[in-house]
């Protein structure tokens, strides 16, 4: 059996674990510089929809008071990972799918009820840090998240969990589920089945499976025997990236190269920290530049310049300085830029990857950059900075309804009055 564990409106639920003040209340949290909704709690859902910019909401935050946030990613990611670690204690077999959902497989639970036992894992995470939750569980991977939303859409029948653990429930389920809500069903594919006359997940479930296999991929077919209760998509292990991104929207807009380069050698640190977390190098760097598109009565520029390494790399010194002589080379004059990022590609493993007969990287770099990690991780994470870095600073986003970080900083733990 597999279970699907999604905690609800996960990053509304985080702020208001630390502030009850918030329950049965509408709030939002917006997204990087305050930008649009990326969450919303049951009551806000009424009236805000998902992805509404917030300057265009105003008037509707206000009427039906609804409680603004701006994104706490460092508390948002504590208590992800104070959720999965709790899933963690209930198997060994899980598959962390997002920040706020997990996949988890039951080898040898033959004799667990399994209605208690997703009802035990719900109280648990509720009790323990006050994330409210649904649990699907299923024979199957994809029918789990099928069970899961039959959860969530029947909150008072279900209390939060359901189990389909017979035929007749599956038929039930896969009748009620609209083709375009099932897992990996997108827009293009879900149009293509409705011509075919598939409008419910039952629909596509009975659909002949050679047929499937021959007008689809393989992905799709395995989605089909798992929605008819033949388990053919198995845990996923969490590999390592392929490219690491590190993009962002400034504050301000910027017209000189000065401030510019200073952001730049900031997302290339960023990035090679993140390279050396998985262990690996990159081969190339890739840095983009972009106006700002809102401002239609100015200039509109977007550029991108590649630069290929000699060997590969994981050393913030030289990340970074090619970096910034790659943003050099794109600049242009009297654009006002909005956004840039910085992505490294082509990776490999640090410690086994061709090497370059002549040329090769200082070794006194990677020493350098156990230290400067070690560091970081000690005291914060921008302790140590580069010089072409502006010491004062490190995202500069407009966060004007950010709450405290209750978890990841001693100075604003929660106060008990």
């Amino acid at each position: 059996m597999f279970a699907l564990v999604d905690c609800n409106n996960f990053y509304a639920s985080c702020e208001r674990v630390f502030n009850p003040n918030l329950l049965h209340k509408p709030v939002v949290v917006l997204s990087n510089n305050d930008g649009c909704v990326i969450s919303r709690s049951d009551e806000a859902k009424k009236f805000i929809p998902m992805g509404a910019p917030a300057f265009k909401f105003k008037r509707e935050f206000k009427s039906y008071n609804v409680t603004v946030l701006s994104s706490n990613y460092p508390l948002y990611g504590d208590m992800s990972e104070r959720v999965m670690n709790i899933l963690s204690n209930f198997t060994p077999d899980i598959e962390v799918y997002s920040i706020d959902e997990a996949f988890l497989e039951f080898k040898g639970f033959d004799k667990v009820n399994f209605n208690d036992y997703g009802t035990k894992i719900k109280q648990r995470i509720s009790m323990w840090t006050g994330i409210p939750t649904c649990v699907g569980i299923a024979p199957t991977k994809a029918l789990s998240k099928v069970a899961n939303k039959i959860a969530r859409s029947f909150p008072e029948e279900t209390n939060g969990v359901y189990v389909i653990d017979s035929e007749e429930k599956r038929m039930k389920a896969l009748k009620w589920m609209p083709i375009e809500k099932v897992w990996g069903i997108g827009y293009r594919l879900q149009k293509r089945l409705k011509e075919k006359g598939c409008f419910k997940a039952l629909d596509f479930a009975e659909l002949d499976s050679e047929w499937v296999r021959k007008n689809f991929s393989i992905t799709e077919w395995k989605l089909q025997q798992d929605l008819r209760g033949k388990s053919v998509l198995k845990l996923e292990d969490v590999l390592n990236k392929k490219a690491i991104a590190t993009t962002r929207s400034f504050e301000y807009t910027f017209s000189d190269l000065a401030n510019i380069k200073e952001r730049i050698a900031t997302f290339a640190m960023s990035c090679s920290e993140k390279l050396r977390k998985q262990n690996s190098c990159c081969h190339m760097v890739i840095v983009s530049l972009n106006s700002n598109k809102h401002e239609k009565e100015n200039e509109r520029y977007r550029a991108s310049k590649s630069i290929v390494f000699s060997h590969p790399t994981n050393s913030s010194l030289i990340i970074s300085k090619e970096a910034v002589n790659a943003v050099e080379t794109i600049f242009k004059k009297g654009v006002n830029y909005k956004r840039a990022g910085v992505i490294v590609t082509g990776l490999v493993p640090d410690e086994n990857f061709q090497l370059n007969f002549f040329e090769m990287e200082n070794p006194k770099h990677k020493p350098l950059m156990k230290v400067i990690d070690t560091v970081n991780r000690k005291f914060k994470s921008d302790a140590i900075k580069l010089a072409s870095q502006d010491l004062k600073r490190t995202w500069k986003m407009r966060q004007e309804h950010l709450s405290p970080k209750f978890t990841t900083n001693i100075n604003q733990i929660i106060k008990v009055k």
